[in-house]
């Protein structure tokens, strides 16, 4: 298997969210993804079964271990609204250059980004972002697949636990994502994230894909790192 270049994060590997999406529907049932080093892109990588669970690698360089999770239990925030969500997106702090300005879902520097460009909402500790799947990202049944659903979920987290500060560099290590109901093509959806908890150097935050009304279609739980 591999991740094709398109789907990138940083500038020269794999998006987390997308590449965890992708490991995690190597096993049947709840997941949870720990990325161990960057994901190469278009490299061909290794799938080990380890117990119940896979071991991802590149040659020699652990790439990522996917384990059986128990159903991700995790509280929502109230919803937030399109308008909402297209008010805080004004607010999307996002830099159209450095690591991450091409990243496929939230790159200011790239035209054919997702745009999920999730900022503060007006007196809430959430980010929002409204968000329109496009054709080319559903499959043949209209569907948008899980590694995207994770992908979306994923960039927010960052911006959510950085709301009031500073933006500082850190990295997805760990997600688990749980999808409550297909995601439709076409549909104008609103991507949300809070934060969880901080411990030092290892962050905790929560994100979810709503419907215009709502409703909650996927739910993840993130941690990322601040490298030493």
């Amino acid at each position: 298997m591999s991740v094709p270049g398109r789907f990138n994060g940083p500038l020269s590997s794999g998006n987390g969210g997308y590449s965890a999406g992708v490991f995690a529907a190597l096993i049947d049932g709840p997941a949870a993804v720990s990325l161990r080093s960057p994901v190469p892109l278009d490299r061909e990588l290794e799938v080990e079964r380890e117990g119940d669970g896979l071991r991802v690698a590149d040659g020699e360089t652990l790439v990522a271990i996917v384990e059986p999770a128990a159903e991700l239990d995790l509280d929502v925030p109230e919803p937030v609204s399109v308008e909402e969500a297209r008010a805080a997106s004004a607010s999307y702090r996002g830099l159209v250059d450095g690591e991450f300005c091409r990243c496929f879902v939230c790159g200011r520097a790239r035209e054919d980004a997702l745009g999920v460009f999730a900022g503060a909402v007006a007196g809430r500790d959430v980010v929002a972002s409204p968000w329109t799947p496009p054709s080319w990202t559903a499959d043949a049944s209209g569907e948008i697949p899980p590694e995207i659903v994770c992908a979306v979920l994923d960039c927010p987290t960052y911006f959510a636990l950085y709301m009031h500060d500073e933006l500082r560099t850190s990295f997805l290590a760990r997600i688990q994502v749980r999808h409550d109901a297909p995601v439709p093509s076409g549909d104008e959806l609103v991507a949300i994230a809070w934060p969880i908890e901080v411990d030092g150097r290892k962050l905790h935050a929560g994100s979810a894909l709503l419907t215009a009304s709502g409703t909650v279609l996927a739910v993840a739980r993130a941690l990322l790192v601040e490298p030493r």
